[in-house]
């Protein structure tokens, strides 16, 4: 299977079958083992096909008229981002292999389809893409929805929304959180740089951006646990949960674990850590990872987190509640996720406000429960929030210590974008007991 084969058909199963890119990917290079170059092809075209779905439909608009066969839509934009966003392709490269390609996954009827319409966009240079503010031309501009460049024009305006969509059209860098239980930030940079890794430290203490980072688990800070992968904002729940060693924790949707590590960093892995999840075939990710970073007080459980056991009523200090979501704050990470429309997220919310009132009564009174989601939607955020505090008067928000530089959000929650400090989006807040 050639790379553009492999990025056709990841393109495919993520349309047809809901399938993530990288995972299918990264499965099609355990099976294949392709040359590094061919690796790396397969995986900007997809990439780049994701991130740039409505741009190459666009260009294909005027060459193609009616319903087309998912695997020849494929082919034809993975052909058309590489002539229009690709320099060092040669035009005859990206024309003929997609001409091959529709024979292979198609019939000869669609590789004449594929060759005409090829031909007929590469007889002229490419127009420039549409340049207004408005939700269409923004849409194809930066390859997102309409429906959600709408959304974010009404809520952010023009200059802001055009901030969101180049940012969730970068990579995003790989960062490392540092385990102080076993190092700090000079020690895990300096391991790192001995393994080839290009190390930035960031602004947030204790996070270092990195380039150049190949297999992470292959990496001795890796291997040794003195650094973790995570964003600086998927943190942010943890850093401003006011944790202290001792206390009685719960991560009531915690795999793969990220903010339980830190939690257990923050108490010096004195206290107790639950660690739960709805699938229990995750929780051995989030014991391994403790195993690594050698964390000794957390345990693991599976448990619907709308459903919480009778035994866990006023059990603990502090709980975290990262939600389920859509995840249109890690769109740069996981670029089809801004294929999701607004009608596929309609039933998040409930499932969200089920899961905070199913552990409202597990926290102590004076205790903290903090909500948490990775997308930037209101109604999985701010409102979720306000119909829980609304149903639980026992309950009330308060100021957000967030460290720097992402400052103290007085009314107790935050919407964190990526565009401000090039992170991931997140929304947090924190709602205290009072009885």
């Amino acid at each position: 299977m050639t790379a553009r084969e492999a990025a056709a058909r990841a393109l495919l199963a993520c349309e047809q079958q809901g399938a993530w890119s990288d995972a299918w990917l990264n499965a099609y290079i355990r099976r294949e083992k392709p040359q590094q170059r061919d690796a790396a092809l397969a995986y900007r075209i997809c990439a780049g096909v994701l991130q740039n779905r409505e741009a190459t439909d666009w260009y294909l608009a005027p060459y193609v008229h009616g319903k087309l066969q998912p695997a020849i839509r494929a082919i034809l934009r993975c052909a058309v981002f590489q002539l229009a966003f690709l320099d060092r392709i040669p035009v005859s490269a990206a024309v003929n292999e997609a001409v091959e390609l529709a024979k292979r996954m198609g019939n000869p009827g669609a590789a004449k389809l594929v060759n005409a319409v090829l031909r007929r966009l590469t007889e002229k240079p490419l127009p420039p893409l549409p340049a207004g503010d408005d939700a269409e031309s923004l849409s194809v501009r930066y390859s997102h929805p309409q429906e959600w460049t709408a959304y974010f024009l009404d809520k952010l305006g023009a200059e802001k929304t055009r901030l969101l969509l180049e940012c969730s059209n970068r990579p995003a860098p790989t960062c490392f959180r540092v385990n102080r239980l076993k190092g700090d930030e000079a020690a895990a940079a300096k391991l790192l740089e001995a393994d080839g890794v290009t190390v930035q430290p960031l602004a947030v203490s204790g996070f270092l951006a990195t380039e150049h980072t190949g297999d992470v688990t292959a990496l001795r800070a890796f291997r040794e646990g003195l650094v973790t992968v995570q964003d600086p904002a998927a943190a942010l729940p943890a850093l401003a949960a006011g944790v202290q060693p001792g206390m009685t924790v719960l991560d009531a949707c915690a795999a793969p674990g990220g903010k339980s590590f830190l939690l257990a960093q923050q108490m010096e892995n004195r206290g107790s850590i639950l660690s739960c999840d709805l699938h229990e075939n995750k929780l051995h990710r989030i014991a391994e990872g403790a195993q690594r970073l050698g964390i000794t007080c957390i345990q693991t459980k599976a448990m619907d987190a709308g459903s919480p056991d009778a035994a866990m009523k006023q059990r603990f200090d502090l709980i975290l509640a990262d939600a389920p979501c859509s995840g249109l704050g890690v769109v740069r990470k996981k670029p089809e996720i801004r294929y999701k429309t607004r009608q596929e997220i309609q039933p998040l919310p409930k499932a969200q406000l089920r899961i905070l009132e199913g552990l409202s009564d597990c926290v102590k009174p004076g205790g903290i429960l903090c909500y948490s989601t990775c997308t930037l939607v209101e109604e999985e955020n701010e409102q979720v929030a306000a119909a829980f505090l609304e149903k639980h008067p026992e309950y009330r928000m308060e100021a957000l210590p967030l460290p720097q530089p992402f400052g103290m959000a007085e009314d107790g929650q935050r919407t964190v974008w990526p565009f401000e400090y090039d992170t991931d989006g997140f929304y947090l807040c924190r709602m205290r007991r009072e009885k």
